[in-house]
């Protein structure tokens, strides 16, 4: 690749994702455009012919595969055996069924509908992976079961290779892309042996001989060096994955796992975050740039045949399948949309069973083609989800009628019994105050009601509610529900046809508080700052800090911080250079205070030691002098 691709491929990337990503459409949608308008089908800037510009950018799918790795101890990924064989089972064996058996419909032989079954089953690790993470859902039930899919897609790569040479029914081509390597022609016993041997070197080595080579690395306090060495893993496992013939992303994949429990870990994803996210930019430009445009005109009607063909019955066996998994509605359609699309992998299946006689060139063309355009829909299938799917869920949820409330004279109503409601109901009914727990979130409600917490269905946003649970004979009343525009809401609710009742508001953001503090909220409590002082009281203390002046410390930005936020709360949003002036005083103020303090207590430290010394002195010489309090427990020494 010469300095002017290069130069063309990172000015396509900088154009196209910011304006995808402040259209909503998402960084991957960016990169796949960029493609599409560099490439050859577009201001033919580029070419794709080549493979060294894919193998580059494939790169960035090992590096990533890597890094999920280090997040995943073998411990946890052993918890996840069961969604990673059984549910990635039945969506690899379910799809290849299904596909197939279209293929046989439309005339295509039973090895040809094999093969396509299994190529189609295939999803897009990198696609979905970065649109979960750019979303905030990868930690999400649907999410999880997605990427356990994705794992067991990538290890069934392995026997569907082994599988492909059986189902030949004409002489190889000897094109495509497909690699060829001295352990090819080895017998199947002896090709195993060595795959297994690989693995276990890889086992092996990341838990007994990396961590002395990484110490000595670290010793030198050479930060390049690191990197160079974090990238020579990388790169060297994929090689020995690559001449095994296993996915070099599997294998970077185990050696992160094996890593994760390393001292090493976190520097090593600071290493190589950088150079994931430009390869998997390159990789994502690539695709679109691959995406032939010429066939696709050609033969309109059969590649949008394919197209269609492909995301439904893939979403209509994933929405099945997860119908098994106890996934609940909302996850069960996240993991369908994410996982409709075909995979990069299918590039590879499309080539190796064209080298082997297994599909012809025209087919396979045919499927890249429609392969790429699949993934290219991905990130429209993930807006779809959000935009349109999550949303009629989210309205269908109030239709059940609320609880009857029987609870009617207590002091506290609470609306929200999440992680943050719950704790103050279970605190203020030990201290003797009745609370009448109100939540939209059936699930929530009857599974707390399981442990005894006593609390009823219903939309806080609805005024009859309200008054049914007794807000005009109550005297607090707790906004602890994790939406803001439905706390907000209630908050206006309340203020317009209860005035007396006092509000205490759970805000889940500072910029959350400036609406609450707006609205005339006063005692309004950020869920994480309690929390987060604590810890930090922890920390200055693990670090040397009596508890008496950590404690301090902590109250003193409390108090600080308190302030600042209700003062930034009326500063207009708009004028965004006099909120961070206000901000940036607040800071200085802050900084001061502490340095005022901590000299008040040197200062004071100073004058016990001066007094303590006097005091010695003086019972040397027999003289009895009062000491201040803080020097001893009694308050004085003679």
């Amino acid at each position: 690749m010469t300095f002017f691709h290069a130069f063309i491929y990172l000015l396509a990337a900088v154009i196209s994702v910011p304006l995808a990503k402040r259209l909503g459409l998402g960084s991957v949608l960016g990169y796949l455009l960029a493609g599409i308008v560099i490439g050859p089908f577009g201001l033919r800037l580029v070419s794709t012919q080549g493979d060294d510009l894919m193998h580059v950018a494939e790169f960035g799918v090992v590096m990533m595969l890597f890094l999920i790795g280090l997040e995943l101890r073998p411990a946890v990924l052993w918890q996840m055996r069961g969604p990673i064989v059984g549910l990635g089972g039945a969506q690899v064996v379910a799809t290849a069924a299904a596909v197939a058996g279209v293929a046989l419909w439309v005339g295509a032989a039973w090895q040809v509908a094999i093969t396509v079954g299994f190529i189609v089953a295939m999803s897009s690790t990198a696609i979905v992976l970065q649109l979960l993470k750019e979303k905030g859902i990868a930690r999400t039930s649907g999410g999880r079961a997605a990427f356990s899919v994705l794992l067991f897609q990538d290890i069934a790569v392995i026997p569907i290779l082994a599988l492909l040479p059986l189902l030949a029914t004409f002489a190889p081509t000897g094109g495509g892309h497909a690699t060829h390597n001295a352990l090819s022609d080895l017998p199947g016993w002896q090709h195993g042996l060595l795959v297994l041997a690989a693995v276990a070197a890889v086992i092996f080595g990341g838990r007994f001989l990396l961590r002395p080579i990484f110490r000595y690395i670290a010793a030198t306090d050479l930060r390049e060096m690191f990197t160079a060495l974090a990238l020579l893993l990388v790169v060297g496992i994929a090689l020995l994955m690559q001449q095994v013939g296993l996915s070099p992303a599997l294998g970077a994949f185990l050696a992160g796992v094996v890593l994760a429990e390393s001292e090493y870990r976190h520097q090593l994803e600071t290493d190589i975050e950088p150079f994931k996210g430009l390869l998997l930019g390159l990789f994502f430009i690539t695709v679109g740039a691959g995406i032939d445009f010429a066939l696709i005109a050609g033969r309109p009607g059969t590649v949008a045949f394919l197209v269609a063909a492909v995301l439904v019955l893939k979403f209509a066996v994933l929405l099945l399948v997860s119908r098994y998994s106890r996934l609940e509605p909302t996850q069960r359609y996240l993991f369908a949309f994410a996982l409709a699309q075909g995979g990069e992998f299918a590039f590879v299946l499309c080539s190796f069973a064209t080298q082997n006689g297994v599909l012809t060139p025209d087919i396979a063309n045919l499927l890249v083609a429609s392969v790429a355009l699949t993934m290219a829909a991905a990130p429209v299938l993930f807006t779809i989800n959000d935009r349109l799917v999550q949303p009629r869920f989210a309205s269908v949820i109030p239709d059940r009628e609320p609880d009857d409330i029987d609870e009617r004279d207590n002091p506290v109503i609470i609306a929200g019994v999440g992680r943050f409601g719950h704790i103050v109901a279970r605190l203020m009914r030990l201290n003797g105050f009745g609370t009448t727990v109100l939540d939209h979130d059936a699930d929530q409600v009857e599974t707390l009601g399981r442990f005894g917490i006593k609390s009823y269905y219903g939309d806080a946003t609805r005024l009859d509610l309200l008054r049914t649970a007794g807000a005009e004979r109550a005297r607090l009343f707790v906004v602890a529900i994790d939406h803001e525009e439905q706390a907000l809401q209630i908050v206006d609710l309340v203020q317009e046809n209860f005035p007396k009742l006092r509000i205490l508001a759970r805000a889940t953001s500072r910029q959350h508080a400036y609406e609450l503090l707006r609205r005339g909220v006063q005692d309004v409590y950020r869920e994480t700052f309690g929390s987060a002082l604590d810890l930090s009281v922890g920390a200055l203390q693990a670090l040397g800090m009596t508890q008496q002046r950590a404690v301090r410390a902590a109250q003193i930005f409390r108090k600080h911080d308190e302030e600042s936020v209700r003062e930034m709360a009326n500063v207009d949003r708009e004028d965004m250079n006099a909120y961070v002036s206000m901000a940036r005083l607040h800071i200085a103020n802050l900084e001061s205070a502490l340095a005022a303090d901590r000299e008040l207590e040197a200062e004071a430290e100073r004058e016990n030691r001066d007094l303590a010394d006097h005091a010695t002195t003086s019972q040397a010489d027999g003289v009895s002098i009062p000491v201040r309090g803080d020097v001893t427990r009694g308050g004085a020494m003679t």
